[in-house]
């Protein structure tokens, strides 16, 4: 499971973590309605309130957490069948979902991905051209957070400070918990 603040830099070591492991990627469940190009089963499975709200009920919600105004989740169904046949499952999650999936999995290896600064992070916000103004604000406070409770959390804190030289961290964590890494 790789965490971490918005910004960070999470999309790309996933992606460089599917590029050379066998894990898959588990795809969220969220009530927020889809953006402009967003496909469902794809970006997210998306679900209205009352299916969400049954599913957790029902233990088919693996994790869960609401963020401004709308649920975001794991369905157990992405997960599990996965694990069952031997391969490992990346979640980009946050770190309620983090302490969650601690209690459902106590193997899960947890890896919080951190900014150098939190000016980096915000320089970071600012050039991928999506994070409004007034949104900026929010989301350091979120990931002055995050940060701080990393410790308690994670079971490995790696600062991205280097991209390259991230990707091999998280690469090296994986290899030593067993995973096959190319």
């Amino acid at each position: 499971m790789i965490s971490g603040p918005s910004g960070v830099g999470k999309t790309t070591i996933v992606e460089a973590v599917l590029d050379r492991t066998s894990s898959v990627f588990s795809v969220s469940a969220t009530t927020r309605p889809p953006r402009r190009g967003e496909v469902d089963g794809e970006d997210y499975h998306f679900l209205n309130r009352e299916d969400f709200e049954a599913k957790v009920t029902e233990g088919d919600i693996l994790e869960w957490v609401e963020y401004g105004g709308y649920l975001y989740g794991t369905l157990r169904a992405a997960v599990d069948p996965v694990l069952r046949s031997g391969q490992s499952v990346i979640l980009d999650i946050e770190n309620e979902g983090a302490k969650q999936i601690r209690g459902a999995y106590e193997n899960a290896v947890l890896i919080f991905v951190s900014p150098p600064t939190l000016s980096a992070l915000q320089e970071r916000l600012v050039g991928r051209g999506d994070t409004p103004e007034s949104d900026m604000e929010v989301r350091l406070d979120v990931a002055t957070a995050q940060m701080a409770e990393a410790p308690y959390v994670y079971d490995h804190i790696v600062e991205n400070d280097d991209l390259t030289r991230t990707i091999e961290q998280v690469l090296g964590i994986l290899r030593s918990e067993g995973v096959h890494v190319a």
